[in-house]
């Protein structure tokens, strides 16, 4: 029998919401290795809209849970009704919206807060002892809710010009935490804590190397599970 993984969206759109090739290859790769899959979103109010072709904010108002549903093709759950009991695992694919809709890391880096049920479904998780798959951004979820866990965003210098966010390496360890660097193609695995974590659009890489490194992360997380 399959595994059963949860995933949790944060809208739809690298600016505002989940980058969507991280939602498509993270859900390949979980089809691929048999997983059976439920996607969850908060049912909350976006904190801003971007227009992603002029990369400028709009004057408009979009629900987070909402939105995901594009990604989902409609079939999603309020991620208030996610019980951990029912899943082997969770993942949560990167993208602006992790930091702005399912935490404040966008706005107060790591003064940030965490949205109520993204914390309680990390605490459920993780207090059953269930993996959890976080990519790009993300692993700042577990870096704030996790003092002395292991995760990785990357490197934490701009090595070649093709790591620019290498700073959030900084901001991990000054939480407690250990980053462990990693390229583009690789996923870290926190084995105590059963987080494991990979850097995709952190990197500035080939979209085919993106997608070979989450299929890391969601294969450790299915042996883990």
């Amino acid at each position: 029998m399959g595994k059963r993984v949860a995933l949790v969206l944060a809208g739809c759109g690298v600016f505002d919401g989940s980058e969507i090739h991280e939602a498509s290859a993270t859900l390949v790769h979980l089809s691929r290795g048999g997983a059976e899959v439920k996607i969850f979103a908060p049912n909350i109010e976006q904190r801003d809209v971007v227009n992603h072709l002029k990369g400028s904010p709009a004057e408009e108002k979009r629900n987070v849970l909402v939105e995901s549903a594009r990604l989902a093709r409609g079939n999603i759950q309020d991620l208030a009704e996610l019980k951990a009991s029912e899943f082997d695992a969770v993942i949560f694919p990167g993208g602006f919206g992790v930091a702005k809709n399912l935490c404040s890391w966008a706005v107060d880096g790591k003064n940030c807060t965490v949205n109520e049920h993204v914390n309680s479904t990390l605490q459920a998780f993780h207090s059953a002892k269930k993996p959890i798959g976080l990519c790009c951004i993300s692993p700042v979820l577990a870096a704030k809710v996790f003092p002395g866990c292991e995760v990785t965003v990357g490197q934490d210098k701009n090595v070649d010009g093709r790591f620019p966010d290498a700073e959030t390496a900084s901001a991990i360890a000054e939480l407690g935490c250990k980053h462990i660097c990693k390229n583009v193609n690789e996923s870290h695995v926190d084995k105590a804590n059963k987080i494991v974590t990979t850097c995709a659009f952190m990197c500035k890489a080939p979209l085919h190397e993106i997608f070979d490194g989450i299929g890391t992360m969601v294969q450790e997380v299915l042996k883990l599970a």
